[in-house]
C-alpha cells in the first residue's frame, strides 16, 4: 500500500482517489471488451465525430476538472438524440460493456468520469432548449443544455432558474439532476425534487422513458420522475428535463456582514429569518481562512470592509418592491449591528458590486485549486454542531501542515470543509478520513449534502442511511440495471 501510495504522488495523481477505486460495484472482470465489431456498431449510428477515440481527445472526458479522478475509457460517444442513446446502451446492455453518462464534468466525487476503461457517454451533444411556457413558467431542455444558457433563457421571459452554482457556465441540467444539486438559493427555491415537472429517460436496455411533461399536478400513482434524480446514472441516462421556473425577482439586494463568533452567525441566521422571511433568498457564510485563502489566490478578489473578523455572511434577498426591500435589509442590518451580532456590514450599492460581494463567496473553490492540494467535504449537519467539525478537524490536524478553511449554505446547513496542503499526503488523508464521516455519522448529519457520492463515498453511504435503506436502493439498481453496466462503481458500496 506504501509502495502504491508512493507511486501515486509521483504522478502526481490523487493517492487517496486511487486507493477509492474498487470501493464498489461489479468486478471489472465481469463485463466485455470493446471490439472492433463494438466501434463499427457506434460509428454506424454516430457520425465520425461522434466517435471519439484519440487519446489527446478522451482526456477532457477521462479526467475531472479538479483533476483529482482519472478513467482509462478508451471511447467516448456524443450522440445527438434520445434515440442514439437507446441505441447506445441496449448495444452495451447485450455486450455487458460498462458506461458513465457525462454531463459537464464539473462533479467532485468522481461521479463522472470513468473508473477502469468504461465507455462514456457525453450527453454535451444534446444541448436544446427545446421548449419554454411564458404563461405557466416551465422550461424544457435537452440534458446537454448548459445551466447559464438555460438562465439566460428564462431571464429573457422574465423568469430565473431555482438553481445556481458557481459552475453554471460548464455544468450541464442533466448532470445537476442527475447529482440533485443544491446550489445557493436552496433556502429561496428548494430541491430539484420539487421543482422537476418531468424527466425523459432512457434505462439500461435502451428503454425509453418519457415522463418529460410541464404538468404541475400529476397525482397518477408513482412519480417515477424521482428515482433518477439524485441517482447519478446509476438507474437510467437523464436525455431531456421539464423544469418550473420562479417569476424573475424585479429587485435583488445583497448585504456583506463581518461576524465574531459562530454563534452570532447563527444569531444573525435567526434573525434574517425572522425580519426578512418572505424575501430572503439565500445565506451563505464563509470563514476568515475561506477568505484570506481567496483574497492571496483569486485574481480581482477584494474585501469589501475595511477590517478583518473571524466570520463573514452573505444576505441576499430578492423581491417585487425595490424600496421595499431595500428598506428591510437596510433595517436589519441596523438591527444586527446595533444589538452586537454585528461587528461590520455593508450593502452592495449596484450590480456590480454584488457580482464582486459574490465574486469571494463563489471563488473559493478556484482559489483553493490555485493554492495547492486540497482535500473536499460536503457535509450536512445540524446548524448548532456545523462548524465544530471545522474546530475538532484543525485540531486533529495542528501537527501538519495544513490550512482549514470553510464556507457554505448556512440557510440549508450545508457545510464545505476544505483541508489546503501544499501537496498531497497520505499522512494528511489518514488523519481526515474515515475519521472525518465518523464525526459526522455522530451527529446524525450526512456524508453528502449536494455533491453526491460517485467513487468518493459507496464505503461510507452506511454512515448516512441504514442497512434497510441501502438494501432497497440495491434492489432498485437489480431490477433497472440487472447487468449493472450504468456507472459501475458509483453510489452504491460492493
Amino acid at each position: 500500500m506504501l509502495l502504491a501510495a508512493s507511486r501515486c504522488l509521483r504522478r502526481g495523481l490523487r493517492c487517496d482517489g486511487a486507493m477509492r477505486r474498487h470501493a464498489s460495484g461489479q468486478a471489472a472482470s465481469s463485463y466485455a471488451k470493446l471490439t472492433d465489431a463494438d466501434f463499427a456498431f457506434f460509428r454506424s449510428i454516430l457520425s465520425e465525430n461522434d466517435v471519439i477515440t484519440d487519446a489527446s481527445a478522451l482526456e477532457q472526458y477521462n479526467v475531472d476538472w479538479m483533476k483529482k479522478y482519472e478513467g482509462k475509457s478508451k471511447l467516448a460517444l456524443r450522440p445527438r438524440t434520445t434515440q442514439q442513446v437507446s441505441q447506445i446502451l441496449k448495444h452495451c446492455n447485450e455486450r455487458k460493456l460498462p458506461v458513465v453518462p457525462q454531463g459537464g464534468n464539473t462533479g467532485l466525487v468522481g461521479g463522472s468520469v470513468a473508473v477502469n476503461d468504461e465507455v462514456v457517454l457525453s450527453l454535451s451533444g444534446m444541448d436544446k432548449i427545446l421548449a419554454f411556457d411564458e404563461f405557466s413558467g416551465t422550461v424544457t431542455c435537452q440534458a446537454g443544455a448548459v445551466l447559464q444558457a438555460v438562465q439566460e433563457k428564462a431571464e429573457s421571459f422574465g423568469y430565473t432558474f431555482p438553481l445556481d452554482l458557481g459552475a453554471k457556465g460548464s455544468c450541464q441540467i442533466g448532470g445537476n439532476v442527475a447529482t440533485n444539486a443544491g446550489g445557493l438559493r436552496f433556502l429561496r427555491y428548494g430541491s430539484l425534487h420539487g421543482t422537476v415537472l418531468g424527466i425523459e429517460a432512457v434505462l439500461a436496455d435502451g428503454t425509453i422513458i418519457d415522463n418529460l411533461n410541464t404538468l404541475k399536478k400529476d397525482n397518477t400513482g408513482y412519480d417515477v420522475k424521482q428515482l433518477f434524480i439524485g441517482s447519478e446514472g446509476t438507474l437510467g441516462v437523464i436525455t431531456g428535463v421539464a423544469i418550473a421556473l420562479p417569476k424573475l425577482p424585479n429587485s435583488v439586494q445583497l448585504a456583506y456582514l463581518a461576524v465574531d463568533s459562530y454563534a452570532a452567525v447563527l444569531d444573525v441566521f435567526r434573525e434574517a429569518k425572522g425580519h426578512l422571511a418572505e424575501i430572503l433568498s439565500a445565506v451563505e457564510f464563509l470563514d476568515d481562512q475561506a477568505l484570506d485563502l481567496t483574497l492571496t489566490h483569486l485574481h480581482g478578489a477584494r474585501n469589501p470592509l475595511e477590517g478583518r473578523a473571524p466570520f463573514y455572511m452573505l444576505i441576499e434577498v430578492s423581491g417585487s418592491n425595490e424600496e421595499h426591500d431595500s428598506a428591510k435589509l437596510t433595517g436589519f442590518l441596523e438591527h444586527v449591528m446595533e444589538s452586537g451580532m454585528v461587528t461590520d456590514g455593508t450593502l452592495a450599492a449596484d450590480s456590480t458590486q454584488m457580482a464582486g460581494v459574490w465574486r469571494i463567496r463563489e471563488g473559493i473553490s478556484e482559489a483553493l485549486s490555485k493554492a495547492g492540494a486540497v482535500y473536499k467535504y460536503d457535509i450536512s449537519l445540524p446548524l448548532p454542531q456545523l462548524y465544530q467539525l471545522v474546530e475538532d478537524m484543525r485540531a486533529r490536524l495542528a501537527d501538519e501542515q495544513a490550512n482549514v478553511v470553510a464556507f457554505g449554505h448556512i440557510g440549508d446547513g450545508n457545510l464545505h470543509l476544505n483541508i489546503s496542503t501544499p501537496a498531497k499526503s497520505q499522512q494528511v488523508f489518514d488523519k481526515i478520513e474515515p475519521w472525518v464521516f465518523e464525526w459526522t455519522r455522530e451527529k446524525r448529519g450526512s456524508v453528502s449534502a449536494e455533491h453526491g457520492v460517485g467513487t468518493m463515498k459507496p464505503q461510507y453511504l452506511h454512515m448516512s442511511k441504514s442497512g434497510e435503506t441501502i438494501a432497497l436502493m440495491k434492489q432498485l439498481k437489480a431490477v433497472m440495471d440487472p447487468n449493472g453496466i450504468l456507472n459501475p462503481y458509483k453510489v452504491l458500496p460492493a
